[in-house]
């Protein structure tokens, strides 16, 4: 039997990042709805995503994202979030929005547009130095469109070229996690396509280089849990970023569409020792027609709810099923697992810190919403479609 006692103090450690490009203004390539209050700048990114940490208690850093988030004085950023209550996360680099980069970033055929695309990643561990962020989040929109269009082996070797340089700056304690995606905007090939690839450039690089999970970058049907515990198995699995999607990356509130694969993945990070690995939480998601804060907490809150289903389930009945061959059985544990209503449970772990059992509703009681409506006039940020 689970002993719950267990279940409470791992959903008290807890930590999910949040994005900072999730509280600004951002959505489809089609068209991003902007909406009253959104943060102007970096620093209001910063003290909306500390509501989200104040409500659920389990989101103390915050992702960056470079140019989006860009300021003169990277310390000066640090000790602001320190001050509310948070630190700065994962850098996210960009090499995708340039005009440059049309045909490719550090798999450009020209030497000089690789060029300026690895000075722009290095420019990204200076940041990690300054901000005393531990990962470095790579994804590269890099490929083609059409058959011939460029050498397909040739650019897995600029490829490979390119991680090496950005991998070798690396300080001890820093990490790069190299994030894949099935298509977009490449549609004949894509440099980094699935986890395979992401897997085969890491190993070679090293033990700072691991995988990183987008539960949106699959194509459908795929057993995003058998991936998860592979890349556990061969200790490669670096992080995720949760989010949720019908058809393709739709980026939307994890746990929206599939809330059983949300449980069954992250059952296989339980099982194989994630939530003490140091992998790395973190959302990816862009709110385009919802309020932006009460999504990411909902988020944050579905995290929170399929893991402490996952961490219910009767390891020792299941292992016994599974010995005997007793395939209803073992699915049994497993639902039972699922179908528990951990809501009680999550409202006890939170009065235990100190927190509202309700979230959502201490969000929407504080008056931030209004508050931020009134004080923050004008300005747009950049990001996600916009």
């Amino acid at each position: 039997m689970t002993e719950l006692a267990a279940v409470k103090a791992a959903l008290k450690t807890q930590a999910v990042e949040t994005p900072s490009w999730a509280y600004g203004n951002s959505g489809t390539r089609f068209k991003v709805f902007a909406q009253q209050g959104v943060p102007r700048d970096p620093y209001e990114k910063l003290a909306d995503a500390a509501q989200v940490h104040e409500f659920t208690g389990v989101a103390p850093t915050v992702a960056l994202h470079i140019p989006w988030d860009k300021v003169e004085d990277y310390g000066a950023l640090a000790k602001y979030a320190e001050e509310r209550g948070l630190k700065l996360g994962t850098i996210n680099s960009n090499t995708f929005q340039d005009d440059a980069f049309k045909l490719g970033s550090i798999c450009h055929a020209d030497p000089a547009v690789r060029r300026k695309a690895l000075d722009h990643l290095l420019e990204c561990v200076d940041i990690m130095d300054a901000t005393g962020s531990r990962d470095l989040k790579l994804w590269f929109a890099d490929g083609t469109n059409y058959p011939g269009q460029d050498d397909i082996r040739e650019r897995q070797d600029r490829l490979a070229e390119g991680l090496a340089e950005v991998y070798d700056r690396l300080g001890d304690d820093q990490r790069m996690l190299l994030e894949y995606k099935l298509f977009e905007p490449a549609f004949y090939t894509t440099d980094v396509p699935d986890w395979g690839t992401a897997y085969a450039h890491c190993l070679k690089l090293g033990e700072k280089a691991q995988v990183v999970v987008d539960t949106g970058h699959h194509a459908p049907g795929t057993n995003i849990e058998f991936i998860v515990a592979t890349l556990l198995r061969e200790r490669k699995l670096g992080g995720f970023d949760f989010n949720s999607r019908f058809y393709a990356d739709d980026d939307l509130m994890v746990g929206a569409a599939d809330p059983f694969q949300l449980f069954r993945i992250l059952y296989e990070v339980s099982r194989g020792g994630g939530f003490t690995a140091g992998v790395a939480f973190m959302l990816d998601q862009c709110h385009n027609i919802e309020a932006k804060i009460p999504a990411i907490i909902r988020s944050v809150m579905n995290v929170q709810e399929a893991t402490a289903k996952a961490l219910l389930v009767d390891r020792e009945a299941l292992a016994v099923a599974q010995r005997e061959g007793d395939v209803l059985g073992a699915n049994a544990v497993l639902m039972d697992a699922y179908n528990t209503d951990v809501r009680p449970l999550l409202g006890e772990v939170r009065e235990e810190l100190g927190l509202d059992p309700d979230p959502m509703g201490a969000y929407r009681r504080s008056g931030w919403a209004e508050k931020i409506v009134e004080e923050r006039v004008g300005g747009t940020q950049a990001g996600w479609g916009a």
